[in-house]
């Protein structure tokens, strides 16, 4: 389902907006780093063979954006973090056209492992991947998941094309706000896709806003259908008053 979104909307980092959030932080950044530790150890699939080092994913764990990319490549995989080959670069770009930076955000892939020679991850490789990125992504509960490419956006929109749902705010069945991107390495290969990288994600932004917004409503709607609940303390008076009565008879 797409989304409208607003014309304009402030550019300033995605952090979450609730109070409590610098509490809740440091219940994610635990969840966060069991699933890393967990990861640089997987042997689910046979990726595991030929990585010089796993990569988690890294980020803010306040954050309402949550970037997910394909997997890592040969300099990703050299250091254990996503995106910081030339892709990684261009999305560093990306993000401060837009007056962020890497650390307002949370970025992962599909695969946490690299695919030998770069190659496309097998469905099988996603799918052993698949509740790493699952617990992730419950810890952050972003407001926006950004997909960076195919890969990654055929798990949150099965058949999906990117040619047409780039740009876009839209819904997945899962009931998850997803924008669609191009991969920033696919502008690396064909010229003609950087303005539209930079295009979308001066998007972004206003789809944020839009999303935060239909959330917060929804919440709203469902505590005003919920029913009442009695107090603790006039349950207790009312229980006692039950009593006495029974006493009289």
């Amino acid at each position: 389902m797409r989304v409208a979104a607003p014309v304009a909307a402030p550019s300033r980092p995605p952090a979450k907006t609730d109070e409590g959030g610098r509490h809740a932080a440091m219940g994610t950044e635990a969840l966060l780093t069991a699933v890393a530790t967990e990861v640089r150890g997987c042997m689910r699939c046979p990726l595991h063979r030929g990585r010089s080092q796993a990569v988690p994913g890294e980020g803010s764990p306040l954050t309402d954006v949550l970037l997910v990319g394909e997997g890592p490549g040969a300099r990703e995989d050299a250091t254990g973090r996503p995106f910081v080959g030339p892709a990684g670069q261009l999305l560093t770009e990306l993000l401060g056209s837009v007056g962020w930076q890497r650390s307002d955000v949370f970025i992962a892939n599909v695969v946490k492992c690299r695919p030998p020679g770069n190659r496309d991850p097998e469905p099988a490789e996603v799918a052993a991947c698949s509740s790493y990125l699952d617990r992730q992504e419950d810890a952050l509960d972003p407001a926006v998941v950004v997909t960076l490419g195919r890969h990654s956006l055929q798990r949150y929109l099965p058949g999906a094309r990117i040619s047409s749902a780039h740009g876009q705010l839209r819904r997945s069945g899962g009931g998850r706000f997803v924008f669609p991107m191009y991969h920033p390495a696919a502008a690396l290969h064909q010229a003609s896709l950087r303005e539209t990288l930079f295009a979308d994600i001066r998007a972004l932004p206003a789809a944020l806003l839009a999303a935060r917004e239909a959330l917060e409503a929804e919440r709203a709607a469902s505590a005003q259908a919920a029913p009442p609940t009695e107090e603790p303390e006039a349950a207790s008076v009312q229980q006692a008053h039950d009593t006495e009565q029974l006493t009289l008879f």
